[in-house]
């Protein structure tokens, strides 16, 4: 027997002389499911839906996968190559803005007003629109629809650096919630040491890993997070098939199974929530849309960090340190005439 199994078994002895001390339980559901392409209405309509399900069956919180509003441009080229550029890629990523977000803005607050109607808190994976700039963003929702704020991936993979912008260090939060304490990492940012690690000097808890990355080897870093930063991971990603998606000539799916018809998955989810203890609670799921449900035991946190704390007694300090810059990054920033004229006064003064 590992010492993961040991330890995941560890909770149900008892120490005598030691009162009974329960835990408390809440239940999380992942929604894995594909974006209604260039229709977000629709696409908000079809998180209801899942939210509604997900309410009706326990859940207090309910996350989606990374990119699901606007949705994860699986395949899109955008006509990009080096030294490339052509009128049917312009016309793609116009339509692709169109799809995405202002936050906050009309959608935020629909998601906002859901979340309260279900009296779930809810992380969202979208994309944001900051003027013609876009962002993939996770957005955070309390259950009394408050919207609590967002975190914008500070890394695009790959080509997703042609069209995503860079988030910085001020939306990295995590959130003191009655659930636990609640943040997010997004795709393979989770691959980031330092990013991972800023989190658990939070205090992250339930740890949500938003994600397009549907791969069997995605799996063992999210079992790797868990044990390392002692919490839950919730890692949700979308099912998609071919017919998801917009006709287009231009774009490039690499199929899980090689049938290259409409049904075909592009997409294989793989949605996951493994515990403290290292413990797969429920999925991963690898064959449809649907929900991934279960019921996390927040005890199993201090179970697990008896053993390691990786930013508690398991750390140095006086060998190693993490700084992290908080400030937002502004190309422009304007200082008013008033500021000004405040700063002159008090120079003649002096």
């Amino acid at each position: 027997m590992s010492g993961t199994e040991e330890m995941s078994k560890a909770p149900n002895a008892t120490i005598p002389g030691f009162p009974d001390m329960p835990s408390t339980i809440i239940r999380a559901t992942i929604v894995q499911a594909s974006t209604v392409y260039n229709d977000t209405p629709k696409t908000i309509e079809k998180a209801e839906k899942y939210i509604a399900q997900a309410a009706s069956e326990g859940a207090q919180l309910v996350v989606f996968p990374e990119a699901f509003i606007a949705g994860y441009p699986r395949g899109y080229r955008f006509g990009i190559g080096v030294g490339v550029h052509n009128a049917a890629g312009r016309d793609c990523f116009r339509k692709y803005h169109a799809s995405a977000i202002v936050v906050p803005g009309p959608e935020v607050d629909k998601l906002a007003e859901i979340a309260r109607k279900y009296k779930v808190y809810v992380v969202m994976g979208a994309m944001e629109k900051d003027g013609y700039t876009l962002y993939c963003t996770a957005l955070f929702f309390s259950s009394e629809g408050r919207f609590l704020g967002k975190h914008r991936k500070v890394m695009p993979t790959s080509l997703e650096r042609c069209i995503w912008g860079y988030g910085d260090g001020s939306t990295i939060p995590v959130y003191d919630t009655p659930l636990g304490k609640l943040g997010a990492a997004i795709c393979w940012e989770n691959r980031m040491p330092l990013l991972r690690t800023s989190l658990y000097g939070k205090g992250i808890e339930l740890y949500c890993a938003p994600t397009a990355d549907g791969s069997t080897e995605w799996q063992s870093s999210m079992m790797h997070i868990a044990l390392e930063g002692g919490c839950f991971v919730l890692s949700a990603c979308q099912f998609c098939v071919r017919k998801d998606f917009p006709d287009h000539a231009d774009y490039l799916f690499t199929d899980w199974y090689d049938d290259q018809h409409q049904e075909a998955i592009v997409s294989q989810g793989g949605s996951v929530i493994i515990s403290p203890l290292g413990k797969i609670l429920a999925g991963p799921n690898f064959e449809s849309e649907g929900l991934v449900t279960a019921d996390l035991d927040l005890g199993d946190i201090a179970r697990a960090k008896l053993y390691f704390d990786v930013v508690g007694h398991y750390s140095r300090p006086d060998i190693f340190n993490l700084t992290v810059n908080e400030n937002q990054n502004k190309p422009v920033s304007f200082v008013s005439k008033s500021v000004k004229a405040e700063n002159e006064s008090e120079s003649q003064d002096k």
